[in-house]
């Protein structure tokens, strides 16, 4: 990280020139190969995500969320629903290209346009849609959006430090580890220690990279078995 001193010879951090604030995310369709991804619309997706979801009959999916798990489709749409029509956090829904139905979801959130840091949060893959290219793209078609479609300089993962699959996910998806908050919160009657990670802008070129060699059609065999791992370019 580039440093500069003052007058005072104390260090400063180094310039950001001709910085603006950056425009907030669209509530606009994110297209891929296997998924696109859409603003998430309670009248549109909720029935499918709640059946989708219900293949995880040991409720998995909620142990690391501050809500859920949900027994009626009701249920689920009423504690959706305050979160779908908000602002921030910003949810999208996930559709499988090949189906055409909702199968996960994910928000943008703690958005800071001032600044250009922005979040990726309230991840929720159904057990359909889990260690597919579905997945992986759509974190490379929010990051695309963050970075190259609107130029942020910061974009950020957090989640529980036992949660080891967020973990993994994250430093799989090139993410750097940068510490751990203490007593973070506490959520469900339980302490939460939160574990931070984040992609810079600079880094984004070669991320980017890793992921459009992953997610090309020639990294799969027959078998849709993966030639390559997405871990191996990331660390690259």
């Amino acid at each position: 990280m580039e440093q500069r001193r003052n007058h005072l010879d104390q260090p400063i951090g180094g310039p950001v020139p001709d910085w603006v604030p950056r425009p907030r995310p669209p509530k606009t369709v994110m297209m891929g190969r296997y998924c696109r991804i859409e603003p998430a619309d309670l009248d549109s997706h909720i029935a499918d995500l709640y059946e989708a979801n219900s293949e995880d009959t040991e409720g998995r999916l909620w142990t690391y969320l501050a809500y859920g798990p949900f027994d009626t489709p009701a249920a689920y749409r009423t504690a959706m629903a305050p979160l779908f029509q908000s602002a921030d956090p910003l949810f999208h829904t996930i559709i499988d290209g090949r189906t055409g139905l909702a199968t996960g979801v994910a928000s943008y959130l703690r958005i800071e346009p001032a600044v250009g840091v922005i979040e990726v949060g309230h991840i929720n893959y159904s057990p359909r849609m889990q260690r597919t290219p579905i997945a992986t793209e759509t974190m490379y078609l929010m990051m695309h959006r963050v970075f190259d479609e609107l130029g942020y300089r910061r974009y950020e993962w957090k989640c529980d430090a036992l949660n080891l699959p967020s973990r993994a996910a994250a430093e799989r998806l090139g993410f750097r580890y940068e510490g751990l908050f203490r007593q973070a919160t506490i959520y469900k009657g339980r302490n939460r220690d939160t574990a931070w990670f984040s992609i810079v802008d600079s880094e984004w070129p070669a991320l980017r990279e890793a992921f459009e060699r992953w997610l090309d059609p020639g990294n799969f065999d027959a078998q849709g078995k993966q030639k390559v791992s997405l871990s191996s370019l990331t660390k690259a």
